[in-house]
């Protein structure tokens, strides 16, 4: 069987590399071995996500993830629970409000993006527990992360936190350069940022790409051998570096 074709201007990586905002590459979860999530916003009544899961069938689909700056790494085998029945649980024991029409993901290591609840009900949508046929690791989201194919990587949020449900996208914040963030992130538009247009966008990122990481595999053996001394710490902020990189991978 052929490779999978990739959408336009994204180049195919043999690997999967940790990756985002070089701010975040030093920054880790506080618990990375127990879902802790709250639900809040337009809702009828805050709960806790991990009270709703053992109520929602479990799932696993292939899918690639693209890269905002214009890598892929495709066939990935993603587990865990199809978003839109976490939605429908939430609905029926928290009541979502009518007005809600964003979610914005706010995760452990102080990432936050949103997306359209609508874009939420997609039927390749997850938040993901498991990778490839073994237990999400810390480089790759652990305990649980958004899984969006159709978006960008900076919409497939890591460590995920908090849910929260709001009324317009201006409700949301982003980090970093706001130019660099698209409320929905379509990788098949090449939504890539606000009023720039993507191909602009996809070669100013491109030289980004080694620099960001070479700092985040850093980052991460740095995390490891702490953690192999019992002395890491989920809130170490590490170097301030900063780049155009957009998005948590």
């Amino acid at each position: 069987m052929g490779e999978t074709s990739l959408p336009v201007g994204q180049r195919r990586r043999r690997d999967f590399p940790r990756f985002g905002l070089t701010p975040f590459a030093h920054r880790f979860p506080d618990d990375a071995g127990e879902v802790g999530v709250r639900i809040c916003g337009e809702v009828e009544r805050e709960v806790r996500l991990e009270d709703l899961l053992p109520h929602v069938r479990r799932t696993s689909q292939v899918s690639d993830f693209h890269c905002v700056t214009s890598w892929s790494c495709t066939g990935l085998v993603w587990e865990g629970y199809l978003l839109a029945d976490v939605l429908a649980e939430i609905d029926r024991v928290a009541g979502i409000g009518e007005a809600a029409r964003v979610v914005i993901v706010t995760c452990q290591d102080g990432y936050a993006t949103s997306l359209p609840l609508e874009d939420l009900h997609a039927a390749d949508v997850l938040l993901a527990d498991r990778l490839n046929g073994v237990a999400l690791t810390v480089e790759h989201g652990a305990p649980l992360r958004l899984v969006a194919p159709a978006h960008y990587g900076y919409k497939n949020a890591k460590h995920v936190a908090k849910l929260k449900f709001v009324r317009e996208q201006s409700d949301f914040r982003p980090p970093g350069l706001g130019f660099l963030v698209h409320p929905r992130g379509r990788v098949a538009l090449e939504e890539r940022g606000s009023g720039v247009p993507g191909w602009i966008l996809r070669y100013l990122y491109r030289p980004l790409i080694a620099p960001n990481a070479f700092l985040f595999r850093r980052a991460m053996r740095k995390y490891d051998a702490r953690r192999s001394l019992g002395t890491s710490s989920g809130g170490d902020v590490g170097d301030k570096n900063t780049d155009l990189s957009a998005g948590q991978q």
